[in-house]
């Protein structure tokens, strides 16, 4: 009698067998039913450890066609060598995604006020944020902010996020914060009068910030405190930044701030926080 194949499923209709891929340390993988996304920090038989960006672990099984590499399905298996090997870090103190590319945007946004502001969040933040597809927009001030959350309609899979300057109790930022009512938005500030002081003095070579006398521009009066050229303070700036290499230069302050930015936008989609 001739044996047929208890599969009946036709060729053309079986999955591609997909490439399988060494589950080496480092290598950074989404696990497309959770859409848990990390690097790889440990492999045993028969299953995976991924640590996301938040330092938060995740143990998964290595099934076939298990996971995301770069948009593609892969199988993950163990690797060849399994000598460990701490994932590097981005300068937020992140998992660091070697060659990954990034994701598509959100429809959710963060605004950060201040042009440098936001080469800050850049500089510091931006591998992690190209890694979540969260797109950061210069905000020029914050005086049409409830107009400017009405204007983008946030949702709950277009999440907003705003970092603000000198956000402290009883200051007209506060005021205009609080205006913004959106469950989708969120309006969070560190306490410094200009980004500048976010950066820690230690870090710029000097013992601390100058105090300049209230009407006085802030920028101008550092300078001038400082000896530095208060007539080109946008060269100042890039001098200062210039000396930022990771979060270990910046204020806790501003730290958790933006920390707590990114975490609200890349909720989108969940219960929002009450």
């Amino acid at each position: 009698m001739r044996q047929y194949s208890p599969d009946l499923t036709p060729p053309w209709k079986k999955p591609k067998p997909a490439p399988e891929v060494p589950a080496d340390p480092g290598l950074v993988v989404e696990e497309p039913t959770t859409g848990f996304c990390g690097a790889v920090v440990g492999c045993e038989a028969g299953t995976v450890t991924l640590e996301d960006r938040f330092g938060k672990h995740r143990v998964f099984p290595l099934e076939p066609r298990g996971f995301l590499l770069e948009g593609r399905v892969v199988t993950l298996v163990r690797p060849s060598s399994p000598a460990p090997v701490r994932p590097s870090r981005t300068a937020s103190g992140s998992v660091a995604v070697p060659g990954a590319r990034a994701r598509v945007a959100r429809a959710g946004r963060i605004y950060v006020e201040g042009r440098h502001d936001a080469e800050l969040v850049e500089k510091v933040w931006g591998d992690d944020l190209r890694v979540e597809g969260v797109v950061v927009e210069y905000l020029e001030g914050v005086d049409d902010l409830p107009a400017i959350v009405e204007d983008f309609a946030p949702g709950p899979d277009a999440r907003l996020g705003v970092l603000v300057d000198h956000l402290v109790p009883g200051s007209k930022e506060s005021r205009i914060a609080a205006s913004v009512t959106s469950e989708h938005a969120l309006v969070v500030g560190h306490p410094y009068i200009d980004i500048w002081e976010a950066v820690k003095p230690a870090s710029v070579g000097i013992e601390a910030w100058p105090r300049v006398p209230r009407g006085q521009d802030w920028k101008t009066g550092v300078c001038r405190a400082l000896g530095w050229p208060a007539n080109n303070t946008g060269a100042v700036w890039q001098a200062i930044l210039g000396r930022v290499g990771s979060y270990r230069d910046l204020e806790p302050e501003l730290l958790g701030r933006v920390e707590e930015l990114i975490d609200f936008v890349t909720a989108a989609g969940e219960a929002a926080p009450r």
